[in-house]
């Protein structure tokens, strides 16, 4: 239990560091602010210094009669559900009376659902922030079913990583050669280092393991009460480590040691709550099949693979592929990847039909060429989809395969075009940006060279 002159000081002192900074806006922003008039609880969740906090303030500025309290001031360690009451008279005091309360990391509170229950049904507008996926949606499924919306806050896309580093893209760049190289050589930059706010503008190698650091032993082992920190912290590299492939909990349970697999599949489900890292499951019609089958794993931002990871030279395709499933994940897309005799990167399912399929792949050329598109195609026939997207680093172009289309598009062009991927052209999305409407024809795609005379593939490789 805290004292009310501790959460005097708290709430002013917080209150006195919202100055409104000039940041950049956030594409979510647009998406949240829809919601302010909605009567539901809005939830903001995402992994620790991800720009939460920031969407916090930007939602402010365009809302009137608020408060604001982040329960991660370690003065508040002992703050309990009985003083919610006694923090709402301090939040009065402070700012007025309220119509909206912003509460920041409020998971660390135990109970603190039914406060925000009280609120709501007080006709009070409540937004808050969360760095746990599992714990959230755990307490409000108990004390708010239906009476809340989630909205989840990932590091900068790279269209966010452009307008941070004040670059824009026009529908002409990508055929100026000094304009082309410049967004490749940003890409690869981003794709390295990721978009954690903090860190795209100071390049602060101790920043990042500081987050790490906070992640492992606020999220992970104090919450869960973890007693073999020296296991996580090796399975946390060795996920860092072999980001973008396939693990089973097996396979992992004898890498690490371990007994039995359970505490493996435990240990991965904490990470994956915490936002760290991201289990893909293959696609398959029986859940069962589904469950048994090996699990890909992918990091929520390159940064953490360059601190925590166990290899010294970046590989350029696993970036690749990692970058594209978390654009796949911010664009709220339900993705798997698919595994007959070949397999494809990503599958993605509107519904209950598989609508899309992508390959990621750095360079196409003649030594993987037939796989690649062996994996495409299989998927493709498997779900009886007409055309299917490879997104590469650079090469442009279009290929036919029996009565099947396949765009080949640079990751930037993809990256950059709007948030649907399977709208009315599966191949790229259209989008409301007016320098980039023009992407999704085909005239605008340079063939590359031997690409387009790949033959068809026969009916015996699958």
């Amino acid at each position: 239990m805290v004292t009310k002159d501790v959460l005097r000081q708290v709430v002013i002192k917080q209150k006195n560091e919202l100055a409104y900074k000039d940041t950049l806006k956030r594409e979510i922003l647009e998406d949240i602010l829809k919601w302010l008039k909605d009567d539901r609880v809005l939830v903001l969740t995402g992994v620790r210094r991800c720009g939460k906090s920031t969407l916090l303030r930007q939602l402010m500025q365009g809302t009137a009669g608020w408060c604001y309290i982040n329960f991660e001031d370690e003065r508040l360690l002992d703050f309990q559900a009985q003083d919610f009451e006694m923090l709402n008279e301090v939040l009065i005091e402070t700012y007025g009376a309220a119509k909206t309360y912003f509460f920041d990391e409020v998971q660390n509170v135990e109970k603190f659902e039914t406060f925000v229950r009280r609120l709501q049904d007080e006709g009070k507008k409540v937004i808050i922030t969360g760095s746990n996926a599992a714990l959230l949606s755990k307490e409000f499924g108990t004390r708010l079913t239906g009476r809340y919306k989630s909205f989840e806050v990932y590091p900068f896309s790279f269209s966010e990583f452009l307008s941070f580093r004040k670059t824009g893209i026009k529908k002409d760049d990508w055929y100026d050669v000094e304009k082309k190289v410049r967004l490749l050589k940003l890409f690869e930059e981003y794709a390295t280092t990721g978009g954690m706010p903090e860190y795209v503008k100071n390049h602060d190698r101790d920043y990042v393991r500081t987050v790490f650091e906070n992640i492992l032993y606020k999220d992970i082992i104090t919450r869960y009460s973890i007693k073999r920190e020296k296991i996580m912290r090796e399975l946390v590299n060795i996920l860092a480590t072999n980001a973008a492939t396939k693990f089973t909990y097996n396979s992992l349970k004898k890498t690490l040691g371990l007994a039995n697999a359970i505490t493996v599949k435990e240990y991965v489900s904490y990470l994956d709550n915490s936002y760290l890292f991201f289990e893909l499951l293959k696609f398959s019609h029986s859940i069962k099949q589904q469950l048994g089958a090996p699990r890909k794993i992918y990091l929520v931002d390159p940064a953490f693979h360059q601190t925590i990871g166990l290899s010294f030279t970046p590989n350029k395709g696993r970036n690749l592929e990692n970058t594209i499933y978390i654009e796949l994940k911010r664009r709220n897309h339900d993705t798997y990847y698919y595994s007959g005799k070949n397999e494809c990167d990503f599958v993605i399912k509107n519904g209950t039909r598989i609508t899309g399929a992508i390959q990621a792949c750095y360079t196409l050329d003649d030594s993987n060429k037939e796989r690649e598109l062996a994996g495409l195609v299989a998927a493709m026939d498997e779900f009886k989809l007409s055309k299917g997207l490879i997104l590469t680093f650079e090469q442009t172009g279009e290929l036919t395969v029996g009565k099947k289309k396949i765009k080949i598009i640079p990751v930037i062009l993809w990256a950059t075009d709007g948030k649907s991927m399977f709208g009315a052209d599966p191949w790229l999305a259209k989008t409301s940006r007016k320098d980039l409407r023009d992407h999704d024809d085909p005239r605008h795609l340079t063939p590359t060279r031997g690409l387009s005379s790949f033959p068809a593939r026969k009916k015996a490789n699958g």
